[in-house]
């Protein structure tokens, strides 16, 4: 369906109609098969994810695709050797004139995703350097990788990207971990923000590179969970910079949205202020913390739901008939501002035939909406 990248920006930008759109994440649901070599099913035995998208008859959310078109430069400066340990683990030490950083590495047999023995920052002294290199890091477009995504998916969807994550979250999940992190913010508090200014002012740079760029469509990838980003720390830290960006993205003409996956109840109420104009993988019950009539109620009538579905309502634990009245309710309540989707991916157990139950259900609300 060649109209589903105009109908993914009409829908954000409410050109639509009223009509919504669904896309569904399958990335777990075929990589997993992928690595374990179990053959996927028929009739997608042996297709990609594009193919295996337009035979379903749904849109993909492509920021993966399109994420490659902003390219990341580190000061020439900084060297980066990798040395084996043993079979399994790798030394990864990345040298700079403010000093080095020094990483582990473990391939497990279970994913194609490493373990970290040793994160990157562990000590005062390596997040002084994690902030001389975001300090010194700029960001370039690639228009070859933009003309490739286009030839290769531009007709499952708009283009789209997500940015790294604020703060807080980048400490967390990409440098130290959270125990890790919540000891660097206690312990070392002009440092911790030290380089939480110094990885704002990068992002500002990756910004100005996005705002001159055709993708119109900006996710943060900040996997916000109430759980580790507890209130106070989303006050201090989260939201003001959430503001910031929004305004910069939205001068611009930007849509721009987050992706909230873990338990957020205690967040929701401050959706509104983030600047947002959607949170994505807000997951209700029974599968997060929160009911389909309380994301409403934080979301209003202002902000776009995206995604909205558990995701174990595609395994056949739930009766197909649970999956059907989710889908209904949350299209009674959310539409016109809802991008239909799993909250987060359909698991590596799921039924990918209920993704064409779903399709259905949202042809028929947008005929409605023709009509």
């Amino acid at each position: 369906m060649k109209e589903w990248a105009a109908l993914h920006e009409d829908v954000v930008f409410g050109r639509s109609g009223g009509r919504i759109i669904w896309q569904p994440r399958i990335l777990c649901w075929y990589t997993d098969k992928q690595f374990e070599g179990e053959a996927l099913p028929a009739p997608y035995t042996g297709l990609d994810m594009p193919a295996i998208y337009r035979l379903l008859g749904c849109s993909d959310r492509l920021y993966n695709w399109y994420n490659p078109c902003f390219r990341r430069r580190e000061d020439p400066r900084v060297q980066v050797a990798q040395e084996a340990l043993n079979e399994t683990d790798t030394r990864i030490t990345i040298h700079t004139p403010a000093g080095d950083q020094v990483a582990v590495h473990r391939r497990t047999p279970n994913s194609w995703h490493h373990l970290t023995l040793k994160r990157e920052v562990e000590s005062e002294a390596e997040l002084k350097v994690a902030t001389w290199r975001e300090e010194h890091a700029t960001w370039e477009w690639d228009q070859q990788a933009f003309d490739r995504a286009q030839r290769e998916v531009g007709d499952l969807g708009a283009p789209a990207m997500f940015m790294p994550r604020m703060n807080v979250q980048s400490l967390y999940i990409e440098k130290m971990g959270v125990e890790g992190g919540v000891f660097a913010l206690h312990d070392w508090p002009d440092t911790t923000e030290a380089f939480f200014a110094a990885l704002e002012a990068c992002h500002d740079r990756l910004i100005e590179v996005i705002n001159h760029s055709p993708v119109q469509i900006v996710n943060f990838g900040e996997n916000v969970h109430s759980g580790t980003l507890s209130l106070p720390l989303f006050l201090k830290y989260h939201l003001p910079a959430c503001q910031r960006r929004c305004e910069r993205l939205h001068a611009a003409g930007k849509f721009v949205y987050s992706h909230w996956d873990g338990d957020c109840k205690p967040l929701l109420p401050y959706a509104r202020e983030t600047g947002l104009d959607g949170i994505e993988a807000i997951t209700p019950w029974p599968q997060g913390d929160v009911s389909i009539e309380e994301i409403k109620a934080g979301l209003g009538d202002e902000m776009f739901l995206l995604d909205g579905i558990p995701a174990v309502y595609f395994d056949n634990t739930f009766p197909v008939s649970t999956l059907e009245a989710c889908t209904r309710q949350l299209i009674e309540l959310f539409a016109p501002k809802l991008v239909l989707g799993i909250s987060d991916e359909i698991s590596s157990t799921g039924d990918i035939e209920r993704v064409r139950v779903v399709g259905k259900i949202v042809d028929e609300y947008n005929a409605r909406c023709g009509r």
